[in-house]
């Protein structure tokens, strides 16, 4: 038994994050889990789209071709990219790229020369906003009603970003707090070399596996459309609220109010928009 706790322990030390190697050029998993990621969504986008009927007339709920969801996916994609960089660079190291701009969207490092280090540093709440914008035009782009496709979208995406948590683990990235749990783990890039929550994993859980299936069967309700964009909002607030517990905060920022950290704070305000988008949604339905 205590091999087999210690081979758990040290597991994040036995993990190449590197999927290819050429050079000073790396690709790693955690780029891979993008596409895994979009791949996923799609395809229970696309499922729900051939199987989801009116219960009256066994009519599609969701008329929509697949090359829509398709270019939807290109259009998200682009924006959780560009979102996330810049969400991570305003909310979690806005004094330094405040002085070094140009890395905020450039992967090479001018301090020698010209090394490719890649972009490190992506905010899931700044991924968000730039999703939310890139629907928005999206949708005016080609006429489609944005909450009734929010409706559509929204059950899939935990299930998808589940990946993304999988790729900070395999990454050795956003380990948790200094723990004595038997189920905690060394992580090579922590300098204190103590042991600590896998708090990627409980991540990929609760806000991944377990908001989607709770989504998965609010999709079912008679809401008015629109609500499950709130649902999902509170949900994963309130999941990495709690988990937040267990994260590591950055460095560069600790804690607010000496307790939480920013990304609790930006949890909260979560929660917040996600009750007011369901209030709105209901009085705009006459509920």
């Amino acid at each position: 038994m205590t091999s087999l706790v210690e081979t758990w322990q040290n597991l994040p030390s036995h993990i190449d994050p590197n999927l290819l190697s050429i050079g000073s050029f790396q690709l790693r998993y955690y780029s891979l889990m993008y596409i895994v990621a979009a791949a996923i969504v799609y395809l229970l986008v696309i499922y729900r789209i051939k199987n989801e009927k009116t219960a009256d007339k066994g009519r599609p709920v969701f008329e929509y071709k697949p090359e829509i969801i398709q270019d939807w996916i290109v259009w998200a994609m682009i924006g959780v990219i560009i979102g996330g960089r810049f969400g991570y660079a305003l909310f979690y190291n806005f004094n330094y790229y405040f002085q070094h701009p140009l890395e905020i969207i450039l992967p090479f490092d001018f301090s020698d020369g010209i090394r490719f280090v890649g972009l490190s540093g992506m905010s899931y709440h700044g991924g968000v906003i730039g999703v939310v914008i890139a629907s928005i035009c999206f949708c005016r782009k080609y006429g489609v009603d944005i909450w009734h496709f929010a409706d559509l979208i929204c059950p899939a995406i935990p299930l998808g970003y589940t990946f993304g948590r999988i790729g900070n683990f395999i990454n050795g990235e956003l380990w948790g707090r200094i723990t004595t749990v038997p189920w905690g783990m060394y992580f090579p890039l922590d300098v204190t070399h103590k042991l600590r929550h896998p708090s990627q994993l409980y991540e990929a859980a609760t806000e991944g596996i377990v908001l989607f299936l709770f989504l998965w069967m609010m999709r079912k309700k008679n809401l008015a459309t629109g609500s499950i964009l709130g649902f999902y909002i509170i949900g994963y607030g309130v999941a990495r609220f709690l988990v937040e517990f267990f994260r590591e905060p950055d460095g560069q920022l600790g804690f607010f109010f000496g307790f939480f950290s920013m990304g609790q704070l930006l949890c909260l305000t979560m929660i917040a928009a996600g009750i007011a988008i369901i209030w709105w949604r209901k009085k705009a339905a006459g509920e």
